[in-house]
């Protein structure tokens, strides 16, 4: 064997190794009995496997498919410098030319006014700019608004726990959700439409912090130990809790930390990772990882946050808090080693500005010797919010700024000095993926774009059993039909046909489960359209060495000519095919995405099953003997 020939063949043994580990997870997923299936969700070990298994898509589960429509009309009256009457009525009759016809609302406005005679700058932009130039400033303004909007009700979803929404924009002012698995339409309506709350919040000094923490450590505690009585909050002794780095996990259930019942009322959260050396005295502390970092002085282990939370939502250990400040988490989690955290933090209960005084948040790269090269995000107040958060930092000089969204700690930087102008900056960000995201929230916080549904539907769960069925069955009909046409009219060359047809099916399955892709019911057109294009490629090849053999060329002479012949007829064929899909996926919506997906990834595949496989396949053959006739 060659060494061309063992490279592609290890290649092709490794393909193989890491599709049948892929697809692993979704085989376990959906072979698995009821009774195992439920347990696992019983104890939540269920969620890694759904997290690395194929994700099927609105029509294969059902769920609710909301659309929801910017109101451009409302917008563009926010940004006006000043309103009047005249301008009420023209974006009145703007609106209601709007909902009759096609043209967009910004082009419906710029002939509105030419028709009135006003110029757009009397209301937008400076007085000297051109209505091109204040057009062009509307349209910037309606295309951030439809984005800001849609991070927005992303935040919302992932906080309702959604699994794979599909959020897409539709149009220009369109915003269509698909969201799998969830039947009750009003409490997704409810807790995805909530307006987002930005707010700025100063954290609490460090031995406040960590006086509060041993008072709520204190009552567990003595509650462990029987020990009924006041909580001495003035207690000098504070007890920190263990560095990560030297901390001695170990797992302990809930009931050990809570108690049979209370645990038992639970029901979700079934283990905990504690402090050993902690635990018995210490039982809230064990909980909890020291940081050493200022502002950000304790994390909790990802396992621990619904028992702390559990911890939190007490009314004894509510009334520990001090009256003013609140404990938040962080919005994300953050890796040390092969382990996640989140880290608490506790501060002051009011806000000291919010985001209504936000008008833009830009991500530019730091020229900062201390952050230099690294992504920073800009953020700019208007005038009333520049005085405020001028005398804000003024105030609290090297202590740190809890940005807030939801609920949840988005960054906390340090103040280094006083910052007039209403103009700030947030350092410390991972990469610039991670401050895109943060510019997008902060102006969702700041202006969310009006929105209002305009269309919603609930597809029964029972439409994407049948579904599944009919698919599958259209499916492995259609893979049987391929599959025997080509052992009947190619015979030997028909079955290695076969085998590398098998092959572009698991890896193409294994591809859309790597990556996480959603499988849909067009999706699942994809497959069966792949399958008859990795057929076509090897029937192309095999009449090709088929006419070789009729001029009297040997077989090792005639599949090397047959596939070389065929080669640049099957590129040329899919690659003109792979540039739809490409098209598709960028242009369309949903549904369409879903087949130019498995279609893209099977013509890739199907390439490489089609002349690689094959041709290795062959090529072991031809070498190991002397052929004098081809089964074709």
């Amino acid at each position: 064997m060659g060494r061309n020939q063992l490279f592609k063949t290890v290649l092709i043994v490794l393909l193989l190794i890491w599709a049948v580990y892929a697809l692993w997870p979704t085989i376990q997923m959906y072979t698995m009995p009821e009774e195992e299936r439920m347990a696992m969700v019983e104890d939540g070990s269920i969620a890694d496997l759904e997290e690395k298994a194929i994700k099927r898509g609105l029509d294969l589960q059902g769920g609710i498919y909301l659309v929801y429509e910017v109101d451009f009309p409302a917008l563009v009256k926010e940004l006006v410098r000043a309103s009047d009457d005249q301008l009420e009525s023209l974006l009145a009759d703007c609106r209601n030319e709007m909902n009759v016809s096609t043209t967009s609302f910004l082009e419906i406005l710029r002939n509105k006014f030419e028709e009135a005679g006003l110029p757009l700058s009397r209301y937008w932009g400076d007085r000297s700019d051109s209505d091109g130039k204040v057009a062009d400033y509307l349209g910037e303004q309606a295309d951030s608004a439809v984005d800001r909007a849609m991070r927005k009700l992303r935040n919302r979803i992932d906080r309702f726990g959604v699994s794979e929404p599909d959020i897409q924009r539709q149009g220009t002012r369109r915003i269509v959700i698909a969201l799998p698995g969830i039947s009750d339409t009003e409490r997704a309506k409810s807790r995805i439409g909530q307006t987002a709350l930005l707010e700025f919040k100063i954290l609490k000094d460090s031995d406040v912090y960590m006086r509060t923490l041993e008072r709520i450590d204190r009552v567990l505690a003595r509650e462990n130990s029987g020990i009924t009585g006041e909580i001495d909050a003035e207690a000098d002794t504070v007890v920190t809790p263990i560095e990560q780095a030297e901390s001695k996990d170990k797992v302990v259930s809930v009931n050990e930390l809570f108690g049979e019942t209370e645990a038992g009322e639970a029901g979700d959260d079934t283990s905990v990772v504690v402090d050993q050396q902690l635990f018995e005295e210490h039982p809230f502390y064990a909980l909890l990882r020291t940081t050493g970092r200022e502002g950000r002085e304790v994390s909790v282990p990802i396992e621990n946050v619904g028992a702390i939370n559990r911890i939190l939502a007490r009314e004894d250990v509510k009334a520990l808090l001090p009256d003013d400040a609140s404990l938040l988490w962080a919005s994300d989690a953050h890796q040390i080693g092969d382990k996640s955290y989140k880290f608490l933090y506790l501060v002051k209960e009011q806000a000291d500005i919010t985001g209504k005084y936000l008008t833009s948040a830009k991500v530019n790269i730091s020229t900062d010797p201390q952050y230099s090269g690294m992504p920073v995000v800009n953020f700019t107040l208007n005038r009333q919010g520049g005085r405020i958060f001028s005398r804000v930092t003024a105030a609290n000089v090297k202590k740190f700024l809890a940005i807030v969204l939801d609920d949840r700690v988005i960054s906390a930087p340090q103040i280094q000095g006083k910052i007039p102008g209403g103009s700030g900056r947030i350092t410390g960000i991972g990469d610039m993926d991670e401050a895109r995201d943060l510019a997008i929230v902060l102006e969702v916080g700041s202006l969310p774009a009006p929105i209002h549904i305009v269309e919603e539907r609930q597809i029964d769960a029972t439409l994407g059993a049948d579904s599944i069925r009919q698919g599958s069955y259209s499916a492995l009909i259609g893979l049987g039909l391929v599959l025997l046409f080509m052992i009947i009219y190619y015979k030997g060359a028909g079955l290695i046909a076969n085998l590398a047809l098998v092959m572009n099916l698991i890896v193409l399955m294994a591809v859309l489960a790597q990556f996480q892709f959603t499988l849909t019911l067009p999706g699942i057109a994809g497959i069966i359209l792949t399958i008859g294009m990795a057929v076509d490629a090897n029937v192309l090849v095999f009449e090709r060495i088929r006419e070789e053999l009729r001029t009297g060329k040997t077989v090792r002479s005639a599949i090397e000519a047959g596939y070389g012949r065929a080669f640049r007829t099957i590129l040329d064929a899919n690659l003109t095919t792979l540039f739809t899909a490409l098209v598709l996926y960028q242009f369309g919506t949903g549904p369409v995405r879903g087949f130019a997906i498995t279609l893209s990834i099977g013509i890739v595949v199907s390439m490489f099953t089609a002349l690689v496989v094959t041709r290795v396949i062959f090529d072991a053959i031809t070498a190991r003997r002397t052929l004098t006739k081809l089964s074709i």
